[in-house]
């Protein structure tokens, strides 16, 4: 009875106090207010992403939203879909990971590789030294293979730090994070490796040396700390019991690389500043980064560009002015790789609009040699945009058909399919220009070449008289319609058709004030 007792005490005292509390059912309210709140946002949301894919703001606005209830499916799957169409900013990686590490410890190899998986995806999209370290940490804490220090697994850290290092490492000026980093996990090795093992030592020990050399000739931040750091592992390890000595005065080859690199640290210190500086403006900004460009273009390495072509797309991912210069170096310098099409991949994501990527991206995939598959998904992309002008339409259309014209002409026995395919791509383009551009010399020529290649490549006269009469059809007052139609019949010996084509002439009005010279014309329809 007692403890009956005691529990009904302890249940009208709970009751008393909910009643006694006026917060009480005033938060639960405030809660269920919050849902709602959030709800009719989402839904707001949603329907504007319905709307407009592209909508950045509202890709982002859905998924702080989320991130404040306990949806983590739909939470996923509103990142996945911002991932499809836009690359994701360092923070918004480090946010996504952290909820996900939030949800697993990563013990578990499911959890570990979906962590690896996004990992690698962020730094995929932008660079970032400190998500790279995030990276590298997270590996050393939960990968097995490479906690335990066992041969593979210190194989399996070696690449990803070198990995890391040729992503970031000649970051000027947070480069020093990754080599730091390096070198404590290889000093921690040093300390696993049994004092009577001396050759696996000194082996160690060369390999953090070394580490320390090649960061000493790379013009970085706090250069002055490293060398320091260095001498003093140097003097610990015990090489150097006279004070007097300089250790690296025993390396006079890293002397010197050090002093050049240092040279070259001093040459940028000003150049690093004004980028870095938060009292101009980001088009004042931008155009410090240009500047620092030209600079290292005219003196630096291939790799030390590119790290630095990077630093500005993070800064400044929408601007396609820094997109197209970078694609275009990329074209000159690699001109086809993996380096370069992930570079293209990134830069249409970020800048659609923009005609001259996506035809510039096509023409780098064709020089890679890309396969037929890839190219008409890039084509068909790039389709799904708007782009400023009809200019930029027609040159994505003629860029797809000069690939597959060069590609026929190219490939000995050429398919019809394949031809087929340009039909019907000029067809597309036609259908899709026409009522914007009649009467213009672009969709002239558009046809123009589209007939030439019907008679030179799919070999069939009737066909290319059916892009004339067609084209004929809404710009026949175009006298250079006509003049191109019968010059392709001359071209071919029709001299019958050609004469045919030029009496259907007599009666139209052409463009123009009837004083324009077409003496040419006419007394070549005297001799036919």
């Amino acid at each position: 009875m007692e403890g009956e007792e005691q529990h009904e005490t302890l249940t009208l005292t709970s009751e008393e106090r909910e009643k006694d509390d006026p917060m009480s059912d005033s938060d639960d309210s405030d809660d269920s207010d919050d849902e709602a709140q959030q709800n009719i946002q989402l839904e707001s949301l949603q329907t504007q992403l319905t709307d407009n894919p592209s909508n950045y703001d509202a890709h982002l606005q859905c998924i702080n939203i989320l991130r404040k209830t306990a949806d983590v499916d739909r939470l996923t799957k509103a990142r996945e879909l911002m991932s499809q169409i836009f690359p994701l900013t360092p923070t918004i990686w480090q946010q996504w990971i952290k909820d996900e590490l939030s949800l697993n410890t990563a013990s578990s190899p499911e959890a570990f590789s979906r962590v690896v998986q996004l990992y690698e995806r962020a730094t995929f999209d932008y660079l970032s030294a400190s998500l790279w370290c995030d990276y590298l940490h997270f590996v050393q804490e939960f990968d097995p293979m490479v906690h335990q220090c066992s041969p593979a697994g210190i194989s399996k850290a070696r690449d990803l730090f070198e990995r890391a290092l040729t992503a970031a490492g000649l970051h000027v000026a947070q480069g020093t994070q990754i080599w730091e980093a390096y070198r404590l996990y290889e000093q921690a090795i040093l300390l696993t490796i049994h004092e009577s093992d001396g050759q696996a030592k000194e082996k160690q020990v060369q390999q953090i040396r070394s580490l320390f050399h090649r960061q000493l000739s790379i013009p970085l931040a706090d250069m002055n700390s490293t060398l320091i750091a260095y001498k003093s592992w140097e003097v610990e390890l015990g090489n150097f019991h006279d004070v007097s000595i300089d250790p690296i005065d025993s390396y006079p080859h890293v002397a010197s690389a050090y002093q050049k690199a240092l040279e070259m640290y001093n040459a940028r210190i000003h150049l690093e500043e004004q980028i870095s500086s938060q009292d101009i403006s980001d088009s004042e900004r931008l155009q410090q980064y240009m500047n620092y460009l030209k600079f290292e273009q005219s003196s630096g390495t291939p790799a030390r560009i590119q790290v630095l072509y990077e630093r500005a797309i993070t800064d400044f991912p929408l601007s396609p002015e820094l997109w197209l210069d970078y694609t275009r170096y990329l074209d000159k310098t690699l001109k086809v790789g993996k380096i370069v099409s992930n570079v293209y991949s990134r830069a249409t994501k970020n800048c659609p609009w923009v005609g001259e990527l996506w035809v510039r991206f096509m023409l780098s995939l064709e020089r890679g040699h890309a396969s037929e598959k890839d190219l008409a998904e890039i084509f068909e992309k790039s389709l799904c945009c708007t782009f400023p002008t009809l200019d930029e339409y027609l040159d994505l259309f003629l860029t797809r058909v000069d690939g597959l014209r060069r590609r026929i002409t190219f490939t000995r026995g050429g398919d019809p399919l394949e031809y087929k395919t340009i039909r019907d791509t000029f067809e597309r383009a036609s259908n899709y220009l026409s009522p914007y551009m009649k009467n213009t010399n672009d969709l002239l020529h558009l046809h123009a070449y589209w007939a030439h290649l019907e008679t030179k490549l799919g070999k069939d006269i009737t066909a290319a008289r059916g892009v004339w009469e067609s084209f004929l059809k809404t710009c026949g007052s175009m006298l250079e319609a006509w003049t191109g139609y019968i010059a392709m019949e001359l071209e071919l010996g029709h001299i019958n058709e050609a004469r045919s084509i030029y009496k259907r002439c007599y009666s139209k009005r052409f463009f123009g004030t009837g004083s324009e010279n077409h003496s040419g014309h006419l007394q070549l329809m005297v001799t036919l």
